[in-house]
Parts: C-alpha cells; structure tokens; sequence
C-alpha cells in the first residue's frame, strides 16, 4: 500500500529526516515510534506532501513524491495530525463535513455512522469543536480524518496530552479500526500500546531509522523495550 525510500526532509536549511525506508501493506498497522525530535512528524508531513522531501513515495503503486497535497487526499491519504488541530469555531458537525468535502456523496451517510460509533460526538454535534475536552477534539480529529473513506490513515501522536483512562478509549478505537482491516500508519510515543496494535513497528531517532521488527521482535528485546519504555 504504501512503500517509502531513502526519504530525506527537510524544514527549510534543516535536514530532519535522513534517507529512511519501510513499508505498510494493505490492511496492516505499523508504527513509527521514537522520542520528541525524532523526526515522526516530519515523515508523516512528507507522505502527505507538506513537506518538502526527496526520495520516493510510492502508494498503491503509483509514485505520489511530487503530487500536490489535495491529490494524495484525493487517492486516499488521511491524516489526523499531532495535537488534533480541530477547526475551534466551527461546530462538531461542521468538522465532519470539512473532512468529508472531496466525498461529499457519502457525507450524510458518514456523519450518522461516526456519531453511532462517538455517542459523545453526537450529544456534542452543535457545539463549537474549541470547546471540547482534550479527548473528546482527538475523537472528533480521527472521525474527521476518516470522512474521506481513505485508505490509509495516518495518525500523528494520539495519546499526546491525554489522560491515561481517554489514552485507552483513543486506542480502543484504533483496534477497532484495525479490526475493520483498515490500513494505519501509527505515530506514536506510548510504544507498549502501539506495539500491541502493531504488524511491524520502526524505531526513529536522530532522522534515522535504528531498529524494525514485528511486536514480538521489540518485545523480546529487553534493552530495546527499556529504551521504548522511557519514551513514553
């Protein structure tokens, strides 16, 4: 579904991430996990065009390393970014709409489906997104993102910020997702919730890529999981 290599990107004269590679087969959950700095958020700003970056990005087999942003959304790429980033004054419902505005023939459909999975959302529909809890606008980031039907989904930092019980709620959904076959690419600092999740997980440090495996591999690994586990 998704194959990145030798991906270098830069945020102008920085060079922030250097020459990595993975993949993300269809159907599959895979994480990119590392500490602050690492460079996660720069890899997910690359495949979906806002940052400048070489190398090449190929996803469904076409290569997307020069397309304009609003193209890969319109071949499948969604993204729920770090931070949530919700629209403050715009009203839940008005959200879900934005999210769905290159799908607008399932839009209705979409909405009545993500407030039956989000009954929070839907008691919350008219009001302003600003005025939600820090969980309630990540709930609201990760319905928005999938208004576009995408098929991959791009989940920068879920847990960021959150209280440990909303953590588990967030994650949840995400196996739900998973369960549902949906293709994910995981950004994420909590590596033992991600790792559960996970298919096959990257660890990113210093632009770099410096250890990959499945969940078991990483698990197996005490000094490996200890130096995941301080991230956190």
């Amino acid at each position: 579904m998704l194959v990145v290599q030798n991906l270098n990107v830069f945020h102008g004269p920085i060079e922030a991430v250097h020459g990595i590679s993975f993949t993300v087969k269809e159907g599959s959950c895979v994480s990119l996990l590392g500490p602050n700095g690492a460079g996660k958020t720069s890899t997910i700003s690359a495949i979906t065009g806002v940052a400048k970056s070489t190398g090449r990005i190929m996803f469904a087999d076409e290569d997307i390393s020069t397309l304009p942003v609003e193209i890969r959304i319109r071949k499948g790429i969604a993204v729920s970014p770090e931070g949530r980033r919700v629209f403050a004054n715009l009203s839940v419902k008005e959200n879900l709409r934005l999210g769905g505005a290159y799908n607008t023939a399932n839009v209705d459909r979409l909405i009545a489906e993500w407030f039956e999975t989000f009954p929070i959302l839907a008691e919350r529909r008219d009001q302003m997104a600003g005025t939600l809890s820090g969980g309630e606008q990540q709930m609201l980031a990760i319905a928005r993102a999938l208004m576009s039907e995408p098929r991959i989904l791009l989940l920068d930092e879920p847990s960021l910020g959150l209280a440990p019980k909303i953590v588990t709620q967030i994650f949840e959904m995400i196996k739900r997702l998973k369960e549902k076959r949906m293709t994910i690419l995981l950004v994420e600092q909590n590596a033992t919730l991600a790792l559960r999740l996970s298919d096959h997980a990257y660890l990113l440090n210093n632009g770099l890529i410096v250890a990959d495996g499945t969940a078991e591999t990483f698990g197996s690994n005490d000094a490996l999981m200890a130096e995941l586990t301080g991230l956190a």
